[in-house]
Parts: C-alpha cells; sequence; structure tokens
C-alpha cells in the first residue's frame, strides 16, 4: 500500500491508499502535531503505532514537508527504517506535470504543487484551492493545470492568538458560528469576526482571482485543518477536499514510478 506523509507547519497528515487502484480517497487517514524538535526514530515510531496492524503492508511512500528540521528526519527515517521501500519527497526536480507561471519556481511550496496536481485531476477545468492551516493559501490554477500563484493570509489560529495577546480584555473563544452576525456578548463578537472575517476574506480573494482568470467554469476547492471552520460559511467554495494534498502526493508517487519504470531508464 501507498503511504503519503504530508509535513504542515501545525499538523503531520497521513494517508493509506491500496495498491493499484484509482482510488482518490484513502483507506486510513490520521493526523497528528507537527514537532520541529521529533527525531527520526520517535516519528518511526508514532508512525509505526499509527499504522498498527498495516504496518507491514507499506510498498511505496510519498512525502513531503514544509518543515525544514522535519524533513531531515524524514529522509533519516526513509533510509533508516524503510531502505528497501520505493520512496518519493517532493522537492524541486521531482516531477509533477505541474507547469509554472510564476517568477520564480522554487519558492512554490510542495504542497501547492501537489495540490495543483489534485485539484486538476479532480475537476480538469480552471480551478482554484483554498489552503487553510497556519497560512490561508488562495491557488490559482489554469484550464490546462498550469500553477499561476496565488495570495497568502495569516491563518486563522494566527490571527486569535494576535488578537489574545494583544488586547488585554479578549481571550481566546471556541471557534464555532455564534447565534448572529451581530454578536451580543464579547464571545460572540469575537466568533463572529473570525469565522464570518475569514469566511468573507476567503470569498473576496477567490472573487478576484476568478475575476483574473477570465470566461469558464471555475471549480474552487477547500482543503487544509482549519477549512471545515469556512467551508460553511463561504459562498463560493463548491468542493471540501480534507485529503487533497494526500491524494497530489499519490497522484506524484504514480507519475514518479511510471516515469521509471519505462524501457531504456534507469530504476
Amino acid at each position: 500500500m501507498l503511504l503519503t506523509i504530508d509535513v504542515g507547519n501545525t499538523n503531520i497528515s497521513l494517508g493509506l491508499y491500496p495498491p493499484g487502484g484509482s482510488d482518490v480517497e484513502p483507506v486510513l487517514r490520521w493526523r497528528m502535531r507537527t514537532d520541529p524538535r521529533l527525531t527520526a526514530d520517535e516519528l518511526a515510531l508514532t508512525l509505526r503505532g499509527l499504522l498498527g496492524s498495516h504496518a507491514d503492508d507499506v510498498t511505496a511512500i510519498s512525502a513531503l514537508s514544509n518543515v525544514p528540521a522535519v524533513l531531515r528526519e524524514l529522509r533519516v527515517l526513509l533510509g533508516r527504517y524503510y531502505p528497501d521501500v520505493p520512496t518519493v519527497v517532493v522537492e524541486p526536480g521531482v516531477r509533477t506535470g505541474v507547469p509554472m507561471h510564476v517568477d520564480n519556481p522554487k519558492e512554490v511550496g510542495a504542497d501547492r504543487l501537489v495540490n495543483t496536481v489534485a485539484a486538476h485531476r479532480l475537476c480538469g477545468t480552471a480551478c482554484v484551492v483554498v489552503d487553510a492551516g497556519t497560512s490561508t493559501t488562495v491557488d490559482a490554477i489554469s484550464a490546462k493545470g498550469e500553477f499561476l500563484g496565488g495570495a497568502f493570509a495569516p491563518g486563522i489560529e494566527i490571527s486569535v492568538d494576535a488578537l489574545a495577546s494583544r488586547a488585554a480584555a479578549l481571550r481566546k473563544v471556541e471557534l464555532t458560528p455564534p447565534r448572529s452576525v451581530i454578536g451580543k456578548t464579547t464571545v460572540e463578537c469575537l466568533q463572529s469576526g473570525i469565522l464570518f472575517g475569514f469566511a468573507g476574506q476567503v470569498d473576496g480573494l477567490v472573487r478576484r482571482i476568478v475575476a483574473e482568470l477570465g470566461d469558464g467554469p471555475v471549480e474552487v476547492f477547500a482543503t487544509g485543518g482549519l477549512a471545515p471552520l469556512v467551508v460553511g460559511e463561504s459562498e463560493l467554495i463548491t468542493q471540501h477536499r480534507p485529503d487533497l494534498t494526500l491524494l497530489g502526493l499519490k497522484l506524484v508517487y504514480e507519475r514518479n514510478s511510471a516515469a521509471q519504470s519505462r524501457p531504456g531508464r534507469r530504476k
């Protein structure tokens, strides 16, 4: 089975896909907190515990990391615990099949590229990917599957932390919808501003990006750990795909393994 590993700044997402299928969703999925102090051995122990009875079923691995310290330990883990398992670590130089229409392609994070691969595979049209995590990333993909760039905004949790630390009378609150947009208590005012405000921010960015993409259908995907907070309040998000990055890792692995298995190529 193919194990996919997405190391984000806040969480590590893992998915297990059956071999030789066109499944777009993993049969099993886990999330754990990202700790840049994790060693390869600690990561391997946690991974084996999560996999449980499937620990010995892993026949291939596709991974990415936006955290350099964890990426280093991830490489050690793969070499030490999975030396005979075919692996793809998505980074510059790895085949993704995504034409990049940006000034400096090396600046583009691996997660944004694999999201592009997955989103375009799912819809086949121009699309926008809203990745709500540590930061809120809104990326544009052309009808041909080209990565066009996007926009960054502070993530929901970062903004809540900043507000609580800078305003003496305000505090962290549970991120659930209030009774109405017009809050009647301090907690409801915060909830309204956070949830409805971020949904409005996402819709505003998406609306401007769609206008620049021009005519034709545009699908809007939401992914990331905080996407559920925005999806229900957004007017423009059309699909919620929590496993979008994992699917992209699966597709990138298949592309690279197919290229290496062609006649005349060294394996």
